[in-house]
C-alpha cells in the first residue's frame, strides 16, 4: 500500500478520535450542568419531607360540577410522598434533568409524559415511551382525562391528581 494512504488514514483515523473524544466531553457536560432550572422536583433522601416546586402560579379554573385537581401526589416508587401543586403549567415527567418531575425509574424515558390542564381538566400525554405511560389499567395511546384517584403508572413510579 502507498505511504501516502497510510499516512491519509492515519490522520483520519486521529480526526475521528478527536471527534469522538469531544462529543463526549460535550454529554457530560450537559449532564452536569443542566440541572439550573428552579421547578424541578428531585428525589430527596428517606425521611424528608415531600418536595414541591418553586414558585407560584394561578390555580386550574374550576368546572362548574364536582371536585377539581388541585395537587398531584407521588403514591408509589422512589418519590413517593412528594407533592405537587397543580397550576396552569404542564407538568414534564421523566428522567431529563428537565422535566418537572425528575423520576429515577429504570422503566422511565427522558421524556416520558406530560400533565396537561384544558378547560378545568387534566390530561395525560405519553410523550413517545418506550415502555408505555398506563392511566389505571389502560396503556395510554392520545391525551386521556385522569380522573381524581385514578393512578398514572409510569413502570414503578405512580402518581395520583387529588383535590
Amino acid at each position: 500500500m502507498p505511504e501516502f494512504v497510510l499516512t491519509v488514514a492515519r490522520y483520519g483515523f486521529l480526526v475521528l478520535l478527536w471527534i469522538f473524544v469531544f462529543t463526549v466531553v460535550g454529554v457530560i457536560r450537559r449532564d452536569l450542568f443542566a440541572g439550573t432550572r428552579a421547578n424541578r422536583i428531585v428525589a430527596a433522601p428517606r425521611g424528608v419531607g415531600p418536595v414541591a416546586p418553586a414558585g407560584g402560579g394561578r390555580q386550574a379554573r374550576v368546572p362548574r360540577r364536582g371536585r377539581v385537581a388541585r395537587q398531584a401526589v407521588v403514591t408509589a416508587g422512589a418519590l413517593a410522598g412528594t407533592r405537587i401543586t397543580l397550576a396552569e403549567a404542564p407538568i414534564t415527567i421523566g428522567r431529563a434533568e428537565d422535566s418537572t418531575l425528575v423520576i429515577t425509574d429504570d422503566y422511565a424515558s427522558a421524556r416520558h409524559a406530560r400533565l396537561v390542564p384544558r378547560e378545568g381538566q387534566w390530561y395525560i400525554e405519553d410523550l413517545g415511551s418506550t415502555n408505555g405511560t398506563y392511566l389505571d389499567r389502560g396503556k395510554v395511546s392520545a391525551p386521556t382525562p385522569v380522573p381524581l384517584g385514578v393512578p398514572i403508572r409510569i413502570g414503578r413510579t405512580s402518581i395520583e391528581l387529588r383535590p
